[in-house]
């Protein structure tokens, strides 16, 4: 994905300014326009960015520039040479073949597919292994905050719009600081100026780094198994640009955008787990999402312990121009620290961690109470090979799985879980 500073680009765009070495103010931007019947997408980010969808007709794919239709090869030449950049969605590369599951007592088969397209992100024969129960509710710690801020008591603590300073992340109301990112804990940092309900904005600056400040929504992380709530569903990016988080306004204090969402972070539908079979810690990092669309929010995972992931609804979560999204991860290799992983650019392993992560992995759940699971190669991005196996214990349908660098399927594989079941991702040694 190309990066942005000073100037509004579109929501398939992410925050890699220093991955992109071409002056970005240069670049005019292209917009993607797919028509398809399409459920759930799953967006994914890559160098430009995905989105992965489930589809159940044709794909009709149109380039437009300032306005007007241009051909797919002019366009294609263009984001290959840098001098477009893409907005909203980018070139597909990828159709994962649709599980079989069954939803009817005489065992009918229903079901979709991920449709993946080049710019952001979805085992064996179906097991029948429990997976773990989802953990209680958890809750953060915050270190001491100003006399003026109310305390809160971890992620089931209802947030007081408009009392906390801006330049305190929320750690009481269950947000989780990023360090790392340079943006003072937050993960994504837009100034937008004043935010009217309904009115598009069309003024976004994302600063390379600094703290949240007047006029700028500023997102966060929130604990595995959870999802931010925040982002105002009236005024997103004009150009197509993800917009989450909360807004400071013009006294210094943080508001909710999404009012009817009290909390700061929320379960989603739960039954995704993931576990660590292997010797070292592997750091899943799922993309900021609305927001720049990098891959910093984390889940680091440990030896011996399992952790749920978000898994989001798709009628009920971030809807990206009217379309249902659904969660994007990036996984690491084994042993590569959280703060390696879960950033754009890693300075210890450029080419196979963050962005350039080996593997991706997509999970939502639809409006028929289907979970789609998948795992695929961040193509064209990387070319690294995950140092450990994935396979997949629980109550699925279809054949998805991991190893030794090889999966079910050669361009990335999904499952279907039925609503009320659960399934396992596994962390092996290859």
């Amino acid at each position: 994905m190309k990066g942005f500073t000073g100037v509004a680009i579109a929501a398939a765009l992410a925050a890699g300014v220093s991955a992109q070495p071409h002056n970005h103010h240069q670049h005019q931007h292209l917009h993607r326009h797919v028509s398809a019947h399409a459920q759930s997408p799953v967006e994914k980010r890559d160098g430009t960015v995905v989105v992965t969808e489930i589809v159940k007709g044709p794909t009709v794919v149109e380039y437009v520039l300032g306005g007007e239709k241009i051909d797919e090869k002019k366009a294609k030449e263009g984001i290959d040479n840098g001098a477009y950049v893409v907005v909203g969605t980018s070139t597909p590369s990828f159709t994962a073949p649709p599980p079989v599951i069954s939803t009817s007592t005489d065992g009918g088969p229903s079901g979709g597919q991920f449709f993946e397209q080049k710019t952001s992100s979805a085992a064996p024969s179906s097991s029948s292994s429990a997976a773990p129960p989802p953990p209680a509710s958890s809750s953060a710690t915050s270190s001491a905050a100003p006399d003026s801020a109310p305390a809160g008591n971890g992620v089931d603590s209802d947030f007081p719009s408009g009392k906390v300073p801006c330049s305190q992340i929320p750690t009481d109301y269950g947000a989780v600081p990023v360090p790392w990112v340079a943006n003072a804990g937050w993960t994504t940092l837009m100034r937008v100026g004043k935010l009217i309900k309904g009115v598009a904005l069309n003024n976004i600056e994302q600063p390379k780094g600094g703290g949240c400040g007047k006029g700028f929504i500023c997102s966060y992380a929130c604990p595995p198994g959870f999802q931010k709530t925040q982002w105002p569903e009236d005024s997103q990016g004009a150009t197509g640009q993800s917009v989450g988080g909360l807004y400071c306004n013009d006294d210094g204090f943080l508001e909710l955008t999404r009012p009817s969402h009290t909390k700061l972070c929320e379960p989603g539908a739960g039954g995704v787990f993931v576990r660590n079979e292997l010797s070292k810690n592997a750091a899943i990092c799922r993309t900021d999402y609305p927001g720049n669309e990098a891959m910093t929010i984390p889940l680091d995972t440990s030896p011996g312990n399992t952790y749920p992931l978000a898994n989001p609804v798709s009628s009920s979560y971030y809807k990206w121009q009217g379309k249902p999204t659904t969660a994007q991860y990036y996984a690491n290799n084994e042993g590569v620290s959280v703060e390696q992983a879960c950033t754009w650019d890693s300075s210890e392993f450029p080419d196979s961690a963050g962005n350039w992560a080996p593997t991706n992995i997509g999970v939502g759940k639809d409006d028929s109470g289907i979970t789609y699971l998948s795992i695929f190669p961040n193509l064209p991005t990387s070319h690294a090979v995950l140092n450990y196996n994935i396979e997949i214990e629980g109550d699925y349908s279809g054949e998805c799985w991991l190893r030794n660098g090889v999966y079910a399927k050669a361009n990335g594989c999904t499952i279907g879980i039925k609503d009320g079941g659960s399934a396992t991702l596994v962390f092996k040694k290859a």
